[in-house]
Formats: structure tokens, sequence, C-alpha cells
């Protein structure tokens, strides 16, 4: 139960805040077992009921713009939404091939701690570059494929893929909040695509209990309250203490791991 706890807050909070849910999923074991605590890895079958509840998270919290979504068919602004994530989602497509060549990189902290690092010095560029002004509404195709292009470069372990696609919205010219609002939306596919390639790998034989419902609604409360502090902090103070834990926490990480 504890690690169903453990792995939910994981889950929850590093899949929306811009420190990289992959990198944690590495880092917290390696952090745990060198202070001598000893925390099962998530099974598959706990990985994709994690998945599952940040999917819901994202799914009640931006519930006004997925039933917009619904309503193509009369409404051009939803058509145009449409198209955005679209072409935001084809570079992540184009790269998803690659992703168990990336994935093998897990095994090494050094490499997940250089990565953390650029996440922070991303991050710490965003931050000179929110001063856009443009809604999503107004966002061209251009500027969804290079935002999907910086989330297919996230497919590297510990490079946050919230950071890297807030910042490239935001060099875009798309207002901090607005720019977070387009990189949780165009995450819903790739969140439901992670926990439904876990559920498939899954065996028949794999069994149900308490503990996976307390992971998922761990994971979905704190998934939900990760994207509430993001947005008010992008309103607030931007993305600079992000960008202070990630280089703390990858320096940590080749230090001490």
């Amino acid at each position: 139960m504890l690690a169903a706890i453990i792995w939910g807050l994981v889950q929850g909070l590093t899949e929306f805040l811009p420190i990289s849910s992959s990198g944690h999923l590495v880092l917290v074991p390696a952090f745990l077992t060198a202070l001598g605590l000893e925390v099962a890895e998530p099974s598959l079958l706990v990985s994709a009921v994690l998945h599952l509840g940040t999917l819901l998270a994202v799914l009640v919290y931006f519930r006004a713009d997925l039933l917009r979504l619904l309503k193509f068919r009369t409404d051009a602004e939803a058509r145009r939404m449409w198209l955005l994530l679209l072409v935001g989602s084809i570079p992540v497509l184009v790269a998803f091939p690659l992703q168990d060549t990336v994935e093998r990189l897990q095994d090494d902290p050094d490499i997940i701690g250089a990565a953390l690092i650029l996440t922070g010095v991303v991050l710490l560029v965003g931050r000179r570059l929110a001063h856009g002004e443009k809604t999503l509404e107004e966002a061209k195709p251009l500027h969804a494929f290079l935002i999907g292009v910086s989330q297919a470069a996230a497919l590297l372990p510990g490079l946050s893929r919230s950071g890297s696609t807030i910042v490239t919205g935001q060099a875009v010219g798309l207002k901090p909040a607005e720019a977070a609002r387009y990189s949780f939306l165009l995450g819903v596919p790739t969140i439901a695509g992670g926990g439904l390639l876990s559920l498939l790998e899954i065996s028949e034989q794999a069994s149900l209990d308490a503990s996976l419902v307390v992971g998922l609604v761990v994971s979905a409360v704190s998934g939900y309250a990760a994207i509430a502090v993001l947005l008010a902090a992008l309103r607030r103070v931007g993305l600079m203490p992000f960008a202070i834990y990630a280089l703390a926490v990858g320096a940590a990480a080749i230090l001490l791991l």
C-alpha cells in the first residue's frame, strides 16, 4: 500500500510539473535505496493504473476544452483546435519507433541527471521568453508543429515533456498559461497511449487489489493538484522554482548515485 501511495504521488506530480516523470521514476527508487529504504518498482499493471489516474486528472481539469472538441461539426474553433493537436502530434508519432532505444538510457542515473540539468537550463531560458501575448486560438499550425517537436525530444528520460513544450510555446509567442494549456491537451494522447501500452503487456493473470485503487486515486488527485499549481506558478513566479529543483536533483543524481 505504501508503495502504491509513493508511486501515485511520483506519477501524479511529475507527469505535469516540468521536472520529468520518467526521470523521477528512475531516480526516486535509486535515492530511496541509497537511504536504505526498499520500495518495489511499479509493475506494468501498477504503471498502467497510474497513467489512467493522471489521464483522469487532465480530462477533468480541461473538461471544458475537451467537451468543446466534441462539437467540431458546428464549432469552427473546435475544428481549428483539432488541427493544432493533430499537427502537434506528428513529431512524436514519427519518433515513437525510437522509444525502445531511448528507454535503455533509463538504466544510467548519470544520463538521467544530465537530462534533468538540461531541463533546468531549458526552464531558465523559458523564464526569459514568458512575454508572449497570443492565446491558443491564435496559434498557427507551424507553432503546433514546433511544440510537437519539443514533445518528441522529451522521449529522452529526464527531459521534461511539459517543460519542453511550455517553453517552446512561450518561444512562439503564447502566453505562459496558454502554452501550458496546449501542452496538457497535447499530452492527453501520450498519457493515454502510455497506459494502453502497459495494459496490453499485462498478462491475463494480473490481479486487481486495493493498492491499485489507492494508487489510481493518489495519482489522479496529485495530478490535478499539480496542474493547478503549475498554472498558478506560471501566472505568479514563472518557471524559476522548477528550474532550480531540476538543476539540484540532476546534480545530486550525478554526484551521489
